[in-house]
């Protein structure tokens, strides 16, 4: 009687006329998924093989528990760093205890994103904010095209920021392949004409602005098979690093090594790959679903990344999530549902079984020069300017995640954002936004002074807080509630809007009964309006509302009445 429930929705209610649609989304995303699939397990220190099997299941995996219609999951450039970063301390780039690492890294991200997705804790996407990701996304970004300048050229370098990887590549420079180099550079020319120019052109000759961006990104999939033709008539592989050889056949499925040691040691790299990849992915999938009507479901998409990346590692690939490049082509292609994925799925199996001999030629500086394109495309300089422009903190965020993973390395700079991220919060937190504010004539409403028209009398203070009250910003709050008073010198009552206010801690209870006998001291007296139910059952269970020197009012505007005409009674009094 369940079994329907265990069916995927877009596939119990599949249409046969989305078919076309989802079968050229697949195809395209397909072509522009190979190249990337074997640069990227390059970039993760793997043979190349190994992207293309990280590109097979993982896709059938999101479209059975994923909530979005398009995203397209599989290797990208920013989790293959991590997972070289991750590795390279433990094992030789390439050898057989690094690639069991790999399987390993992607078993445990997955096993996490899985079991965050049962337990509901799809809220933690709010972890890292929108700069902090960006931040670190450009400073990986810069930190890949650093790295690829050296296979690009035919050389070697080594490093883990960008100012070491630069400094090796400048001293292997007398090493330099010629012919590597120069093939290498023509394809990244190729591959930037590509992209700035190959859409204008296109649109010259009539082709619409969607279809002509669409088959400029494909262009890295023409260069790629240019390169390998070229390499096979004229026999470059004697003189050029080349993929070499791809195992004919589907991936063996495996069961990942149990190695505790390693698990231990690989724990906290596959959390944050799992966090951080969940974070990009969704904000991905966001982004689409909000242009197409569509919901996604948090949950659904960590239980979807999960079995992605569990599939990954019994098929001998690494961590995976979701990409921006490979997502927009299936939107744009006319994708309707995962089905997309699926199919992309078979063709790659295919090409596994029956092709894979035509990328066995393939020059590795051509791989790079995909690379270090589709890395350009990820940097955002702009950003920075537009969050400082916006909000200072955040600008700072992401200019400090930037720099740290750039100057730093990955870890350092991943440590460094999630910082920032939760020391924003609490310096906002800390500071919260208190404003003096009167009534609306004619109304019984209270705004800003400074932004609208008010009635205010001279004898009452009226502040709205608007943030919670606890021991990081009550001392802040204090301070400004005594600078009011000095500003308003004739103030015989003082009227704390508490309507943003959700919570209270011991700590601002107890400031708060501190201010209370300051102020009665003064002759003051300090009032409450707008309380929540939760709120007002803590401050009865402390002193403050027996020394309140005066009432809990429902509303200001009841609070204004009574205390311009002296009708203050026993009733107005909170029960204790």
């Amino acid at each position: 009687m369940r079994l329907p429930h265990l069916i995927p929705p877009w596939l119990r209610h599949y249409q046969s006329r989305w078919l076309v649609g989802d079968g050229v989304a697949a195809l395209l995303a397909s072509m522009m998924l190979i190249p990337q699939a074997l640069a990227y397990a390059a970039l993760a220190g793997l043979p190349p093989y190994l992207g293309l099997y990280a590109g097979l299941l993982p896709l059938v995996g999101y479209a059975l528990f994923g909530s979005s219609s398009v995203l397209s999951v599989g290797p990208v450039a920013v989790l293959a760093l991590m997972t070289a970063s991750a590795l390279t301390p433990l094992a030789t780039p390439g050898s057989p205890e690094y690639i069991s690492g790999a399987i390993l890294l992607a078993l445990l991200s997955g096993i996490l994103l899985l079991l965050m997705g049962f337990l509901g804790l799809g809220s933690l996407a709010n972890l890292l904010s929108l700069p902090v990701v960006e931040g670190f996304v450009s400073g990986a970004a810069l930190l890949i095209i650093a790295g690829q300048i050296a296979p690009l050229l035919g050389i070697s370098s080594n490093g883990d920021t960008v100012l070491e990887i630069l400094i090796s590549t400048f001293n292997h420079l007398p090493e330099t392949d010629r012919e590597a180099a120069l093939l290498g550079l023509i394809a990244l020319a190729s591959l930037i004409a590509a992209r700035l120019g190959l859409p204008f052109l296109l649109r010259k000759i009539g082709v619409g602005p969607a279809r002509s961006k669409l088959l400029s990104r494909l262009a890295p999939m023409l260069i790629v098979v240019i390169a390998i033709v070229l390499t096979t008539i004229f026999h470059w592989e004697k003189e050029l690093p080349v993929v070499g050889v791809i195992p004919d056949g589907l991936p063996h499925l495996t069961v990942p090594s149990f190695n505790l040691g390693l698990i231990y040691k690989l724990l906290l790299p596959a959390l944050i790959i799992a966090l951080l990849g969940f974070v990009e992915s969704l904000s991905i999938a966001h982004s689409i679903a909000q242009r197409r009507g569509e919901k996604l479901n948090t949950n659904a998409e960590l239980r979807g990344l999960g079995a992605s990346n569990i599939l990954s590692a019994f098929s001998g690939g690494f961590p995976v999530t979701g990409s921006f490049a490979r997502t927009a082509v299936n939107d744009e292609s006319g994708a309707k549902t995962p089905l997309s994925g699926v199919i992309a799925a078979v063709l790659i199996a295919l090409l596994l079984l029956y092709a894979t001999k035509v990328f066995t030629e393939l020059p590795i500086c051509v791989l790079a020069a995909t690379i270090i394109v589709a890395a350009a495309n990820l940097i955002n300089f702009q950003g920075i300017t537009h969050h400082w422009r916006y909000d200072r903190t955040d600008g700072l965020a992401m200019a400090g995640t930037f720099l740290g993973v750039v100057f730093f390395g990955v870890e350092t700079g991943i440590a460094l954002g999630v910082g920032l991220s939760f020391t924003t919060l609490i310096w906002r937190a800390s500071r919260p936004h208190i404003a003096v504010v009167g009534r609306v004539p004619g109304t019984e409403q209270f705004r800003n002074v400074l932004r609208h028209t008010v009635k205010t009398d001279s004898e009452i203070l009226f502040l709205r807080i608007d943030e919670n009250l606890f021991f990081s910003n009550i001392n802040a709050i204090e301070e400004r509630l005594f600078v009011e008073i000095k500003r308003h010198r004739n103030t015989r009552h003082m009227v704390l809007i508490l309507s943003s206010v959700n919570r209270i801690d011991s700590t601002a209870i107890e400031r708060l009964l501190q201010v209370n006998r300051d102020l009665q001291s003064r002759d003051i007296q300090l009032h409450l309006a707008e309380v929540k139910g939760a709120v007002l059952d803590r401050l009865g269970h402390s002193k403050l509302l027996q020394e309140l020197s005066g009432r809990v009012f429902l509303s200001p505007y009841i609070a204004e009445l009574a205390l311009r005409h002296h009708q203050i009674s026993d009733s107005d009094k909170p029960s204790k």
